[in-house]
C-alpha cells in the first residue's frame, strides 16, 4: 500500500504553504496519522510537526443524454494537512 498518492497543488494550498508551512496530500483511504507523518518524513527528508486528516465524500453527479439518465458519482478521497517543523519547506517542483 502506498500511503502517499499525491500532492495537493491548489492556490490555496499554495498560500498556505507559503504562509504556515503546512502542505496538502492526497493520501490512501486506509492510511492513519502515523503512516502519513512517517511517508512524507522518508520522502522529502523533513519533520513533520502534526497531521490532520479529512475523508473527502464523493459527489453524486447526474446527467441527461440520447440514451437517457445516467447517474454515477466520484470516488470517496482522504486529504492529510501536514504541517513542518519552522525552516522546513517541500518543494514539489524540483523533480519535474
Amino acid at each position: 500500500m502506498s500511503v502517499l498518492k499525491q500532492p495537493l497543488i491548489t492556490e490555496k494550498m499554495t498560500k498556505i504553504s507559503e504562509k504556515l508551512g503546512q502542505y496538502g496530500f492526497i493520501v490512501d483511504i486506509r492510511a492513519n496519522k502515523v503512516e502519513i507523518k512517517k511517508a512524507v518524513e522518508k520522502m522529502y527528508n523533513v519533520t513533520v510537526d502534526s497531521v490532520n486528516t479529512v475523508t473527502v465524500a464523493g459527489k453524486v453527479k447526474a446527467r441527461y443524454t440520447k440514451t437517457g439518465f445516467v447517474a454515477g458519482s466520484t470516488g470517496n478521497y482522504k486529504k492529510a494537512i501536514v504541517t513542518l517543523k519552522k525552516g522546513d519547506t517541500i518543494d514539489f517542483y524540483s523533480n519535474i
